[in-house]
């Protein structure tokens, strides 16, 4: 198989995993209102996995959004910027559902009593580059895969080839973390369509870490991992 198709395949794929995944958050917010539904919906606590991975997701997910946007503008390859519009899309529109639920849950949309990032899955920190960063703000990244404040100045100024390979690994990174992330919500969320797409996320996820490994391979590259 050509690396050609085998990039077709794999986007395929991811598409068809992203969609199923929207697809489960349009039910959890048809579900979130109560509509159809004989009793009333489950409304999680604001320190509950839910509400804290619906908070931290959010976050997560706009920054993804951001390096898309970044990238697009920087290169021409048409790979690269089909893949962040890809990953802008989707994420954009999860990130929508995530802060949606926080709106009928009557929830915050930031921790409360200045509870700090991923306090709802108290393991997270031990990987991802995160040692040490709990309860910190370690030069912007808030949460594990997060790019820094200064790898996203590096990936504005980056151009053509030098960007690409920037952006295939910081979001390599950024995914890793939002596998990590959404497999604790999986584990620990109450809310059954919850659980359903933070599992989507993690399939649609994985599916995009392979196709950005083939996509460093062929510019001469790796992930920084």
């Amino acid at each position: 198989m050509t690396a050609s198709l085998t990039r077709r395949t794999r986007w395929a794929l991811g598409s068809a995993v992203a969609l199923a995944a929207l697809f489960a958050g349009a039910a959890t917010v048809a579900s979130a209102r109560g509509d159809g539904a004989a009793s009333a919906p489950l409304t999680p606590a604001a320190d509950s996995a839910d509400a804290g991975f619906a908070r931290d997701m959010a976050v997560h997910h706009q920054q993804a959004v951001e390096m898309s946007f970044v990238v697009r503008d920087v290169t021409d390859d048409e790979d690269v910027r089909r893949l962040a519009y890809d990953i802008a899309h989707t994420q954009a529109n999860q990130r929508g559902m995530l802060l949606g639920w926080l709106d009928l849950w009557e929830l915050p949309k930031t921790a409360p009593d200045g509870q700090s990032p991923m306090s709802w899955m108290p393991d997270a920190h031990s990987g991802h580059d995160m040692q040490g960063m709990k309860g910190m703000d370690h030069d912007g990244a808030l949460m594990p895969g997060m790019a820094t404040r200064t790898e996203l100045a590096q990936l504005r100024s980056a151009r053509g080839e030098q960007a690409e390979i920037l952006f295939l690994q910081l979001m390599t990174d950024h995914h890793e973390g939002g596998v990590a992330m959404a497999r604790g919500c999986a584990e620990r969320c109450a809310v059954p369509v919850e659980k359903r797409l933070a599992q989507g996320m993690v399939e649609a996820q994985q599916s995009e870490l392979g196709l950005m490994a083939d996509m460093l391979a062929e510019r001469g590259a790796a992930p920084r991992h």
